[in-house]
Order: C-alpha cells, then sequence, then structure tokens
C-alpha cells in the first residue's frame, strides 16, 4: 500500500470517531431545523442574487460551508496530537517521509470536506429544495468549495497547529479563529443591511466567498462575482497551502 494511503487511513481512523460525527450531524441539524425555523419569526426572506429565499434555505445552504470548514479542525489536531505525544518520530522510523505526511493531511482534510458537504446537502435538502435551481454546474461547484475550502481552512489549522506549543495556547487561538470566521461571515446572515463596516470584514472572510459559491450553485444564481470569489478562493487556498507546507517541512517536531 502507497505510504500516503496508509497515511490517510490512519488519519481517518484516529479522528472520525462517534463523537465526531455526532458534532458534525447533531450541531448543523439543531442551527438549520431549530435556530433557522426559530429565527423566520424575525427573518422573513433574504436576497441572495436574483433570489429571495427563506430564511432556512438560506442558513442549510450556509451550514454545508461552515461544516466543511469546522471539519477541517481535525487537520490542526492530528498535527497537534503528533507533536504532543511523539507520534511524528514514530512515523518518520517508517517507510515515511515528511512529504508523505503533509499529502496525506491535506489529503485527508479533502476526504472530510466532501463527505462533510454531501452529508449536510442530504440533511438540509428538504429545507431549499424548493428554491433549488440544480444545473450541471451544481455538483462540480460543490465539490470545487469542498476541497479548496478543506485546504484554505486546514492550512490555516495547520500553520497553528506549527506555530503554537502551549495546549491551552492551541486550543484558545484555532477555536478564536474558526469562531471568527464562522460568525464574520455570510453563513447565518446575509451581509447586505449590515453595518457597512461590518459589511466589509464578511467579505475579508473565505468563508464568505465559500458558502456564496455553494449557493450560487445550488440556486441557481452563478454571477461574475461568484466567478470572482472563486478566483480569490483558490489563490488563498495556494497561498496558505504553501506556507502551512513550508512550516510543516521546517518544523522540528
Amino acid at each position: 500500500m502507497h505510504p500516503i494511503i496508509r497515511l490517510v487511513n490512519r488519519n481517518i481512523t484516529i479522528s472520525v470517531n462517534p463523537g465526531f460525527l455526532i458534532w458534525q450531524v447533531i450541531f448543523p441539524l439543531i442551527w438549520i431545523f431549530v435556530a433557522g425555523f426559530a429565527y423566520t419569526s424575525l427573518i422573513d426572506e433574504v436576497s441572495f442574487g436574483t433570489k429571495n429565499l427563506s430564511y432556512p434555505a438560506f442558513l442549510a445552504s450556509g451550514m454545508i460551508g461552515f461544516n466543511i470548514m469546522n471539519s477541517t479542525l481535525i487537520s490542526g489536531i492530528i498535527i497537534w496530537n503528533d507533536r504532543r505525544h511523539g507520534m511524528f518520530e514514530q512515523i518518520m522510523s517508517g517507510p515515511f517521509t515528511r512529504s508523505n505526511y503533509i499529502l496525506s493531511n491535506i489529503t485527508t482534510i479533502a476526504i472530510v470536506g466532501l463527505v462533510s458537504a454531501a452529508l449536510i446537502a442530504a440533511v438540509g435538502y428538504p429545507v431549499f429544495f424548493q428554491s433549488a435551481e440544480f444545473s450541471l454546474v451544481t455538483i462540480p461547484l460543490i465539490v470545487f468549495s469542498s476541497i479548496v475550502g478543506a485546504i484554505l481552512f486546514g492550512s490555516i489549522a495547520s500553520i497553528i497547529s506549527a506555530k503554537l506549543r502551549s495546549s491551552e495556547g492551541f486550543n484558545v487561538i484555532i477555536n478564536t479563529v474558526f469562531i471568527f470566521f464562522a460568525f464574520v461571515s455570510t453563513a447565518f446572515y446575509p451581509a447586505a443591511g449590515s453595518p457597512q463596516p461590518l459589511a466589509t470584514i464578511f467579505y475579508l472572510n473565505p468563508l464568505t466567498y465559500l458558502v456564496d459559491i455553494i449557493r450560487a450553485g445550488i440556486f441557481g444564481t452563478i454571477t461574475e462575482f461568484v466567478i470572482l470569489e472563486m478566483v480569490v478562493l483558490i489563490v488563498l487556498a495556494s497561498i496558505l497551502f504553501v506556507i502551512a507546507t513550508k512550516l510543516l517541512t521546517k518544523m522540528d517536531f
């Protein structure tokens, strides 16, 4: 078996457990079917492109992107635990290289991102199917978002785990950063109508681009701006991936 495949199998085995799966399913379910319908008394419809969406439909599609981002935390956790417990030295004593290790982590988060997106799309489908306008580009856009988004946020998690040494600092920083990404984005509410400084920050957040692309694929609202968001997402993911790779290559485990 190829070394990268063996490491990917190892990463998935130690990361994907019942607790992780429950978190990946139950948390989005609460947001979609509790918060989503509860907030309809405050938010009747949300404008997205040329369409008006019910708030549950808007939220359910946003939760796909949120879950992709959330699932990539495992990248940082794997690296952190390997450093903390001396697992990296054991891996390097086998037929593995640092390149194998880095590529296996990226492959792992891409797989988990795809599975996570498919899971939430299936769960949220009853909520947004009436507004959906599926086309030949719907699935490719969701796959694109899942892979590029997973690499982008997985690289951020890897960078944080590579730079921090204390467990307290790691937990505080990584959770703070990902909470900021989650709630200062268009995953839960639209930028339109927000105070201008806050709306500007929304579009400095890569999660906004991720959920906009997913929504464009689901609701058939692909515009030039969405294509620009795809380009920005690719550029950011590439830059962060290079930074993460260099840090992991030079890092003293």
